[in-house]
């Protein structure tokens, strides 16, 4: 059995294999069955007669200490309400039907939640503002992937997709809803009166579908994706206006407790501070009142933020309801943006556009990436990827739509631009070490980014040498011969080890003193030198 395989049947075993500690698969449970602690319990009802499509319903959870979160239901179809809850705590679970159609308020229920190895949603991390954190405390390591059509009805690779990406080591997922790129229109029927069920419902299975497979990948959903009509009609009065404030309240009803989910408005508009609006301009009140109309509904804590154009920064940073700082720029590969909103914003600063394997192509995809997502690290932020063309229908071909990573590069469509997130992962997996607490500090090893990044705690010292063929981002490859760095230890005595970030081996290094050192990287036989990471740990 090939070890991908294998490691899929571990996980789906461990999932499946009931033991006193852990609750049923990372599903959704219903009716006696018991959540599993830090899943999604689902209230299903069926009101006596016809019910109105659009008619609302309030569900009251109560928790185990006695808190209460009320949430909206959704209508699914054939009669059939549904009302979701995150299972954030073990114990014994009550619901009420608070408001809704005839004969459903007042009718209440119980269910219990038993303990998992889920680790929940996504929360900034409680010792960190800029580091996010599992429900369960454990550090979450940003590495993002841009699967824009995942949820698209059309898109029929998807499974392959989420599969592929979550072997590859991406922990994050862009998602939006669109089927047209610029349009949302497939959420609703073609004459806007009603939401097109089918279509949320598809979404909805993909959904499940990453949740039970690859609970810990976060899926960042885009509800109103690149559609600046919809955007706009947001703030109308009238049934246009209403219909395009129901996407946002859907989606929230139907996913907001899901653990793998958050929400980011909008892609790629451009932020205007007031009218008239041209091409994808967007004025900042707008997605400001859509960001307070999704935070006064959050009964979850379901992190939220805003993407906006390439070059135009982060402009809700002080807006309550925000959580992250979202930016599209181009060659961040010195981090000095993501340094540069750490210094003005207490909280997680995600690059999520940079280059992308199709689009303003690097010259060396796989040094690049590698890059990025290193320098990023060590400035205290994080970083995304982004290979096929996901922003446009599957059309039979290599490059387009949603398709499996592993698949893309067999068929020669990518140039294994994410083949070293999995090295990644292995280098904080195997040195134990996590980025809450470390403090972005160039000026340690000489103050050229472009050259070295560093960060640092109390006790250790992690630097990354880019060693690049020049200073150009775009065309640099990695250099022939070992890298040199300079820096000054403070008093104490330090192991070091050198980690090759393209293969995953580790070299020791010699025990260091206080005081300055000049090190060079170990010789690498029979391979190009590239880029390296050193960590030096107090003893």
């Amino acid at each position: 059995m090939n070890q991908p395989l294998r490691r899929s049947c571990l996980l789906l075993l461990a999932l499946l294999v009931p033991a006193p500690a852990l609750a049923q698969p990372a599903g959704i449970a219903r009716g006696p069955e018991a959540a599993p602690h830090r899943g999604v319990y689902e209230v299903v009802l069926r009101p006596p007669g016809r019910p109105a499509p659009g008619a609302a319903l309030r569900v009251a959870f109560t928790r185990p200490d006695g808190s209460t979160a009320t949430v909206d239901g959704f209508y699914d179809g054939d009669g059939v309400f549904r009302a979701r809850a995150y299972a954030d705590q073990v114990g014994a679970w009550t619901w009420r039907v608070a408001s809704g159609p005839p004969g459903l308020p007042g009718q209440t229920g119980r269910f219990a939640v038993a303990p998992s190895a889920l680790k929940g949603k996504l929360r900034i991390h409680p010792d960190d503002p800029y580091q996010f954190a599992y429900d369960n405390g454990a550090w979450f390591l940003h590495l993002g992937d841009t699967g824009y059509r995942y949820v698209v009805a059309s898109e029929p690779h998807w499974q392959p997709y989420i599969d592929q990406a979550a072997e590859m080591g991406a922990t994050k997922v862009r998602v939006w809803f669109a089927q047209a790129r610029g349009s949302v229109e497939a959420l609703f029927t073609p004459d806007r009166s009603a939401l097109n069920l089918p279509y949320w419902q598809e979404i909805d299975r993909r959904i499940r579908y990453a949740l039970e497979r690859h609970p810990e990948v976060q899926l960042q959903l885009i509800p109103y994706a690149e559609d600046t009509d919809e955007l706009r009609r947001y703030a109308a009065a009238g049934a246009s206006g209403a219909m395009a404030r129901r996407v946002a309240a859907e989606a929230q009803a139907r996913w907001s407790a899901f653990p793998n989910v958050q929400w980011t408005i909008s892609n790629d508009r451009e932020i205007i501070a007031e009218g008239p609006m041209e091409g994808r301009q967007i004025t900042r009140a707008i997605i400001d009142r859509i960001g307070r109309d999704m935070a006064a509904r959050e009964p979850w804590g379901t992190l939220l933020t805003n993407h906006q154009s390439r070059f135009g920064g982060y402009d809700f940073a002080a807006a309550p309801w925000s959580n992250i700082v979202t930016l599209e720029d181009l060659d961040q590969v010195t981090g000095a943006l993501l340094l540069e909103h750490r210094a003005r914003v207490r909280q997680p600063a995600v690059l999520d556009e940079d280059r992308y394997e199709y689009w303003r192509n690097p010259a060396h995809d796989r040094y690049f990436f590698r890059r990025l997502v290193w320098a990023s690290l060590l400035s205290g932020g994080h970083a995304t990827y982004g290979g096929l063309r996901t922003y446009e229908p599957y059309d039979g071909g290599p490059t387009r739509g949603v398709q499996g990573y592993f698949d893309a590069n067999r068929a020669g469509a990518l140039e294994q631009g994410a083949h070293d997130f999995r090295r990644v992962h292995a280098f904080f997996r195997e040195s134990g070490l996590t980025m809450v607490g470390m403090e972005p500090d160039d000026a340690f090893c000489g103050a050229d980014p472009l050259r070295w990044k560093c960060a640092r705690s109390a006790d250790a010292f992690l630097l990354y040498l880019a060693n690049p063929s020049g200073r150009a981002p775009a065309d640099d490859a990695p250099a022939e011969a070992p890298p040199e760095v300079s820096f000054t230890l403070p008093e104490g005595a330090f192991a070091a080890r050198w980690f090759h970030p393209s293969t995953g081996l580790w070299y020791a290094a010699e025990p260091l003193a206080a005081g300055p050192h000049t090190l060079k990287a170990p010789e690498t036989p029979g391979a190009r030198s590239g880029d390296w990471v050193l960590l030096m740990t107090r003893n």
